[in-house]
């Protein structure tokens, strides 16, 4: 570690393994640190109750099922227009 900090003094470069070494281990800080920021922002999150959760739930569900039938009715029409033009 000494020579490093001489030879960089000196402007000399570190050689290729040394460089690659300390990207290596950088790397696993940086992921590192990213899962300790991300468990910080988790503590600060207000989750919701149970029962806002099962709304919720039951909302998205409806909206999925109101969707599907538009979509299939749409289907259905436009299949019934291509047979149509067919003939």
């Amino acid at each position: 570690m000494a020579d490093e900090k001489k030879a960089v003094a000196k402007g000399k470069k570190p050689n290729f393994f040394v460089r690659f070494g300390r990207g290596f281990l950088n790397f696993f800080k940086k992921i590192g640190l990213a899962f300790k920021n991300m468990w910080h922002e988790l503590q600060k999150v207000t989750w919701p109750t149970r029962d806002k959760l099962i709304n919720y739930i039951v909302i998205v569900v409806l909206a999925v099922v109101f969707l599907m039938v538009i979509i299939g009715l749409l289907d259905m029409g436009a299949s019934a227009l291509v047979n149509l033009l067919m003939r």
